[in-house]
């Protein structure tokens, strides 16, 4: 792994997004957005209280995974990744890169989203702010890392996008925010087992459960983060040189 590598194409992916204003009113913009309507939707304090902490991991989730599965397929067909590949680059050294970018990205928007939603959306969180917003970060990271992963899986842009619902909503139905997964059927219960976002979930309860920092949460923060790694790993094995 190549440090000066790493951070020159964190500067190059920030450098892309600083000029493309769409994409950062896609990536702060739209949670906020949501988690203001999520707010007046319930018009009620006590349920927002208790679901919007929820969302404050998923929402990040979704919109960087979108996010960078588009970016990065995009860098794959310009054939910015293959020029890139005949230098002395380490593929984890690029991905590494991507990830650290748009980390920094998702840290702006958890950053944007949680202050609104504590001050004008009146939000009362019981636990740690710490703790939450690590969650929540954690949470954006696991979905750059799995943005980069599926983008392997992406001929065109569009495709890109249409990998969403196998991705993501599979996990959204079975992650334990509509009903707890041990009401689940059991082999329900076992696949939401091995899905990462139930995991972010489990810890975004316990952070408006429990005031103190629980062996759960930490737990669970640790397989997001193990998740998160490993999709790194596997996007790392699909970068091949098209090209001798």
């Amino acid at each position: 792994m190549n440090l000066t590598i790493t951070l020159a194409t964190t500067r190059r992916i920030l450098t892309q997004l600083k000029h493309d204003h769409r994409t950062i009113g896609l990536i702060v913009g739209v949670p906020t957005l949501l988690m203001i309507l999520l707010r007046y939707v319930f018009d009620e304090p006590l349920l927002f209280d208790r679901v919007g902490p929820l969302l404050l991991g998923i929402f990040p989730f979704v919109i960087m995974f979108v996010v960078t599965s588009v970016a990065t397929l995009r860098e794959r067909t310009s054939g910015t990744l293959e020029r890139l590949m005949t230098m002395p680059t380490g593929k984890l050294d690029l991905l590494l890169g991507y990830a650290l970018a748009f980390s920094l990205i998702a840290l702006v928007q958890v950053g944007v989203v949680l202050a609104i939603s504590l001050t004008w959306l009146g939000l009362d969180l019981r636990g740690s702010l710490w703790a939450l917003v690590l969650a929540a970060l954690l949470c954006s990271v696991l979905g750059v890392a799995l943005g980069l992963f599926s983008s392997a899986f992406a001929r065109t842009e569009f495709q890109a996008v249409q990998l969403m619902p196998a991705f993501v909503l599979p996990q959204l139905l079975l992650c334990g925010l509509f009903i707890p997964r041990d009401q689940m059927v059991g082999w329900l219960e076992a696949i939401s087992n091995v899905l990462p976002l139930s995991y972010t979930v489990d810890a975004m309860k316990q952070v408006t459960a429990n005031v103190e920092v629980t062996s759960d949460l930490v737990r669970d923060l640790g397989v997001i983060a193990g998740f998160a790694v490993l999709a790194l790993v596997l996007g790392a094995a699909t970068l091949r040189r098209r090209t001798p």
